[in-house]
C-alpha cells in the first residue's frame, strides 16, 4: 500500500493545531456525512454502518456516528479554535448546551429536497433531512440561544458558520441511478442556488463569517471507480477518472461564481470558499506508487476487490476487510476519507492555501478590528 508519503505531506503543511484565540463565540455546522458528528446515528436509532466498529477506531476508539476512522474536518477546526467537538443537534443540548456550537449536518443529506429527485424519476431511499430541514432546525433552536433580534444578530455576527460540504450526495444519487452527465450538469445551478439561499438567509439573520466547501475529486473515490469501472477515461498518472473530476471542478467553479455573487451583495460579510478538491489531488499526485505503477486509491475498510469497495460488503460489516494503518490511506470506506486526510484538509483551511481567506487570517483581522474598537 501507500508509504508514509501521506504523513510526510501532512507534516510539511502542519504547524500544529493551536488553541483558539477567542475570535468566534460559536460554531454552527450544516452539511452531510463529511460533517455529521452523530445526527444520522440518532435519527436512525443506531441502525447505520458508522454505528459499528471499526468506525471511530483511530481517535475515539469507538463508533460515534462519524463516517471515518476518527475526527472530521469540523472536529479539527473546532479544536484549533478552542471549541469542544460540535454536539449533534438531535442529541439535545445536554448539560453543556448549544451556546458554544451545534452541528446540524446529517449523513446522506442533500442540498435539494426529495421531491426534486422524485420529479426526475428517481427512487428516493436516502434521508429526507435535507439542507432546508437543517436550516429549519437552526431557526427552531435560535430563540433558545438569544432573547432578542439584536442579541441573535450579535450572536451570529461572532459565529463561524460551516455551510457544507453539501451537494455531493445530490450528484452521487443521480449518478447511481443512471442519470447522464449532461443531466447532472443541469442540476449544478439548482444545487448551488440552494446552497446560496442558505448562505443568504444566514447573512440576513446576522452571520458574518461563513465557510463554504466545494466538492472532492470524485473520480478518485472508490465508490465512483467501481460505479464507472469500465470508463476508458482514466488518468494514467493518478488512476482517477478524468471526466468525473472534470465534473467536480465544473461544479466547484460555478459554486465559486455563486459565492462571488453573494459576496458582492453582502460586502460586510466574509464568505470563504473551502477547496476540498486540490488537497486530495495534492496528496494523490505526491503519493508513492505501488508495484503496478498506479496511485493507491483503495479504501482502508471495505468489501475487497481492487479498491476494497463493493461486493455487497461494507465497512462496519463483520466480513469487511480492514487495512493495518488508516493513516497511510486517503479513503476510509470508499466514500469518506480517513482522519489523516481530513486533518490535512483542515489545516489547509485554517492556515492556507485551501481557503480564501484562511480561517486564521480572518481571526487575526477580527482581533485587530476589536483592538481598534477598544482603543
Amino acid at each position: 500500500m501507500a508509504s508514509s508519503t501521506l504523513l510526510t505531506l501532512i507534516l510539511v503543511f502542519l504547524h500544529g493545531l493551536r488553541g483558539g484565540n477567542g475570535c468566534f463565540t460559536t460554531i454552527f455546522s450544516f452539511g452531510d456525512s463529511i460533517a455529521d458528528t452523530g445526527n444520522l446515528l440518532i435519527s436512525e436509532n443506531g441502525n447505520i454502518p458508522s454505528a459499528r466498529p471499526p468506525y471511530g477506531q483511530t481517535f475515539f476508539h469507538r463508533p460515534t456516528g462519524r463516517y471515518s476512522d476518527g475526527r472530521l474536518i469540523i472536529d479539527f477546526i473546532a479544536e484549533a479554535l478552542g471549541f469542544p467537538f460540535m454536539r449533534p443537534f438531535l442529541e439535545g443540548p445536554g448539560d453543556r448546551g448549544f451556546r458554544r456550537g451545534v452541528n446540524f449536518a446529517v449523513a446522506g443529506a442533500t442540498a435539494l429536497d426529495a421531491h426534486f429527485f422524485r420529479e426526475r424519476g428517481m427512487h428516493v431511499i436516502w434521508t429526507n433531512l435535507s439542507l432546508q430541514t437543517q436550516f429549519g432546525w437552526f431557526k427552531e433552536l435560535l430563540p433558545s440561544l438569544c432573547s432578542t433580534d439584536s442579541d441573535c444578530r450579535n450572536l451570529l455576527a461572532t459565529s463561524l458558520v460551516l455551510a457544507g460540504e453539501i451537494g455531493g450526495n445530490d450528484f452521487a444519487y443521480a449518478f447511481g441511478q443512471g442519470k447522464s452527465l449532461s443531466e447532472l450538469k443541469s442540476y449544478v445551478p439548482i444545487v448551488n442556488h440552494a446552497i446560496g439561499v442558505l448562505i443568504n438567509d444566514l447573512i440576513e439573520l446576522g452571520a458574518k463569517t461563513l465557510l463554504v466547501p466545494g466538492n472532492f475529486p470524485i473520480g478518485c473515490l472508490p465508490i465512483y471507480l467501481i460505479m464507472f469501472e469500465h470508463s476508458e477515461d482514466h488518468d494514467l498518472s493518478t488512476g482517477c477518472i478524468k471526466w468525473l473530476n472534470d465534473f467536480a471542478q465544473y461544479q466547484n467553479k460555478h459554486l465559486q461564481l455563486e459565492l462571488d455573487r453573494l459576496q458582492a451583495l453582502h460586502p460586510y460579510a466574509t464568505i470563504i470558499y473551502a477547496d476540498y478538491y486540490n488537497p486530495i489531488m495534492n496528496i494523490i499526485s505526491n503519493q508513492n506508487k505501488n508495484s503496478t505503477g498506479k496511485v493507491t486509491l483503495a479504501a482502508c475498510c471495505g468489501g475487497g476487490g481492487p479498491y476494497n469497495f463493493g461486493n455487497r460488503v461494507h465497512c462496519g460489516d463483520d466480513s469487511a476487510s480492514l487495512c493495518d494503518d488508516p493513516s497511510l490511506y486517503i479513503s476510509w470506506d470508499g466514500v469518506h476519507l480517513t482522519e489523516t486526510a481530513y486533518r490535512f484538509i483542515a489545516e489547509g483551511l485554517l492556515e492556507g492555501p485551501f481557503a480564501d481567506p484562511p480561517i486564521k487570517e480572518v481571526c487575526y483581522k477580527r482581533s485587530q478590528a476589536h483592538k481598534v474598537d477598544d482603543a
